[in-house]
């Protein structure tokens, strides 16, 4: 993975940072949103991209 395209995943209801994900900047140019598990709410959330 190059570092220009990596982002942080941050938990919508704990605002933890919980993933680090990839994604091709050039084709998907709306932020990612998707449902992980957050260790710190101990169920599954929404996560969404934020700024690095």
């Amino acid at each position: 993975m190059s570092r220009e395209n990596l982002v942080k995943l941050k938990c919508v209801d704990c605002s933890g940072i919980n993933y680090w994900s990839s994604r091709n900047k050039k084709k998907i140019k709306e932020k990612l949103e998707l449902k992980k598990f957050c260790n710190k709410c101990r169920k599954h959330t929404l996560h969404k991209e934020m700024k690095k």
